[in-house]
């Protein structure tokens, strides 16, 4: 089996080239990949399509490659949340563009494209201005919208243990969006607080299976975005 273990955050986001499609996990702080994400920023990748439950807080993390200016759409759920103030300023400035999606709907999407389902029918957001453009159909006495499935090139992802084969475990909340876009990018990039040696893992406890993941990067003492902000840090 492949030894998945990469030596850096740097290294892990090396290859991620302009213009590709990213996945990135977390709800709020709750998963936010963020060393991953600064890495991402010094790498240097532009014109980024950016997939995630909002758009980051402050001037770290998310929101700091939005500043950058590296994405060139971001597709999400909350476009402003609390802290939210680089997304809103670059989009009434028409900087970037938005896909607007009802959570439950972007959960679903992203796990139909892991899934290799190409689109499905959902009654959310039908009769409403997301719904306009999109294929309609009544099913009963309900109206339902088709919506596309989503994959990535890449996925940024935050997980609490590792073995050397890509087996994760996740903590808590911050599991969320993680293992659905670990299924649903052709390069799955994942951090993780702890390594531990094959085996280690409880079979039965294991999350997303190592056949999902191409990378695993140690990353022992994560950020926490929050503080960042409350100390009012900006990356880089």
């Amino acid at each position: 089996m492949i030894d998945k273990r990469i030596t850096s955050v740097e290294e892990a986001v090396r290859d991620v080239r302009d213009g590709a499609s990213v996945m990135i996990g977390g709800f709020g702080e709750a998963g936010s990949p963020i060393e991953l994400i600064h890495a991402l920023i010094d790498q240097g990748a532009r014109g980024l399509t950016v997939i995630s439950n909002n758009t980051g807080s402050g001037r770290v993390g998310l929101a700091a490659l939005i500043a950058a200016g590296r994405a060139a759409k971001v597709v999400c759920s909350y476009p402003r949340s609390a802290n939210s103030t680089v997304f809103p300023e670059l989009y009434r400035a028409g900087r970037i563009d938005l896909e607007l999606v009802p959570q439950g709907t972007l959960a679903e999407r992203i796990r139909a494209g892991g899934a290799g389902i190409p689109a499905f029918y959902t009654p959310a957001a039908a009769g409403t201005r997301l719904a306009q453009g999109k294929e309609s159909r009544r099913f009963g006495e309900r109206e339902y919208l088709l919506e596309l499935a989503l994959t990535a090139d890449v996925a940024l992802v935050r997980a609490e243990r590792a073995d050397r084969y890509g087996n994760l475990t996740f903590s808590k909340t911050a599991r969320n969006f993680g293992p659905l876009m670990c299924m649903a990018a052709r390069c799955a990039i994942v951090q993780v607080r702890h390594i531990v040696d094959a085996g280690a893992i409880d079979p039965e406890a294991v999350v997303t299976p190592g056949l999902f993941v191409s990378r695993v990067v140690h990353v022992p003492a994560p950020a926490h975005e929050s503080r960042l902000v409350r100390e009012g840090a900006a990356y880089p």
